[in-house]
């Protein structure tokens, strides 16, 4: 199932896209209590299929890099203590799941919090990176399909 997996920016955690309301989005807090809230239009919402990390080369989609990081973990959470780590720690760990990183534009809070997505995703059961954040197409989200 396609899901919208949402950040808000000065919010912490995930949330998952519910519905629509007048003048605000309805979404539901990827954690254990579920709580839903309305997002309106004046927070920065971001999905996360719309993400992605800078490499040497071409940018690389969120959903790619978190299908590293599953099969470098075994589809556990992080191995590493990411809240502790120092930088060094963090850019080579970093460097196993995407070793052509832009190591001048990646800085250690972007792996941090991705670091933090992945155990999010993967404690409610979101593994499939690869189907559940497929980017889409259109600008309204009622407009958007699979490509």
């Amino acid at each position: 199932m396609l899901q919208t997996i949402l950040a808000i920016s000065g919010k912490p955690g995930l949330y998952k896209l519910v519905s629509r309301a007048t003048n605000s989005l309805i979404v539901e807090v990827l954690d254990e209590t579920h709580r839903r809230m309305p997002a309106f239009a004046t927070d920065k919402i971001t999905s996360l299929a719309d993400i992605a990390m800078y490499t040497e080369t071409d940018d690389v989609p969120l959903y790619k890099v978190l299908a590293n990081l599953r099969d470098l973990e075994e589809g556990k959470t992080v191995s590493i203590d990411f809240k502790k780590a120092g930088g060094q720690e963090l850019r080579e760990y970093f460097g196993k799941v995407l070793p052509e990183f832009d190591r001048d534009r990646v800085h250690n809070s972007d792996i941090k919090k991705l670091l933090q997505w992945y155990n999010i995703l993967t404690a409610n059961g979101i593994t499939n990176f690869e189907e559940e954040m497929q980017p889409t197409g259109g600008d309204n989200i009622d407009d958007r399909k699979e490509e």
